[in-house]
């Protein structure tokens, strides 16, 4: 319950959206064709349904309904993550969506939009882990391994929250996506894997006490969806975010994604 307070308390914080979008004022975009990139591997955001297959999830969710506020039609694929930011910002996707981190030095290479999630940094590890219980307990213990992904916030808040600020630090295992991280753990090859509670959760929820989130959040980021720079889908696509968030509709994404979705059920 403590997770889910401080989920909901984090939504809540983006209340601070303007709230002025209705859907009388949003853009009409003819129903043009946009392609959104994602990775699929962060779940309740997007992921793949093991029982049907089918892509799901928080942010499908989201971006259909602007695309049906908007009036474009969206084509999915899927790249990995340290494709992603250099693909859109190419101009090879129109918008990516794969709860990337709001960041000084990523507006470098794409645009972002208004945030539409908070979520906060939390250690995942194995369900009968005993050894550490929190990011200073496991900093102290030596022989503990990380599984990241390279360029990520979970890999910088290790190095600089959780060990010792280098970032060749060999207890720093990397993978190339963050599923992989998470296989890597499960099987006994890392130790802890850092992630935002939402995502974090979904694997808990999946995996039948073998996984666990243990500690206090690790740091708080704002999430947005990317455009190539100059991109003229920013400015429509944040009216109807806004609009989502002042008509209830996170509200009720939040709600099924993250409170009543239960992974593998």
């Amino acid at each position: 319950m403590l997770f889910r307070r401080t989920v909901l308390a984090s939504f809540a914080a983006l209340a601070l959206l303007p709230l002025a979008a209705s859907a009388a004022e949003l853009p009409d975009l003819g129903g043009k064709s946009v392609v959104v990139v994602t990775e699929n591997a962060y779940p309740p955001l997007q992921f793949v349904d093991p029982k049907s297959g089918k892509a799901i999830g928080w942010e499908y969710d989201a971006m259909n309904e602007i695309a049906k506020r908007l009036n474009f039609k969206v084509e999915y694929q899927n790249t990995s993550w340290d494709a992603m930011i250099q693909a859109v910002s190419d101009g090879q996707y129109n918008i990516g969506m794969t709860g990337i981190t709001i960041k000084e030095d990523r507006k470098q290479k794409v645009d972002f939009s208004d945030p539409y999630m908070r979520s906060q940094q939390f250690m995942l590890v194995r369900g009968d882990e005993k050894r550490f219980t929190d990011a200073k307990s496991f900093g102290e213990f030596k022989d503990g391994l990380v599984g990241a992904q390279a360029g990520t916030t979970p890999f910088y808040t290790a190095v600089y929250e959780v060990l010792d600020g280098n970032e060749q630090n060999p207890r720093i295992k990397l993978f190339e996506t963050f599923g992989a991280t998470v296989q890597a753990l499960k099987a006994g090859d890392v130790d802890v894997v850092l992630t935002d509670g939402t995502a974090g959760k979904g694997y808990v929820d999946a995996s039948n006490g073998a996984l666990k989130l243990i500690g206090g959040p690790l740091g708080t980021e704002d999430f947005g969806f990317i455009f190539p720079k100059g991109s003229d889908l920013v400015a429509p696509v944040n009216a109807a975010i806004a609009a989502l968030q002042a008509d209830g509709t996170l509200d009720g994404l939040n709600k099924k994604w993250f409170l009543d979705y239960k992974m593998g059920k």
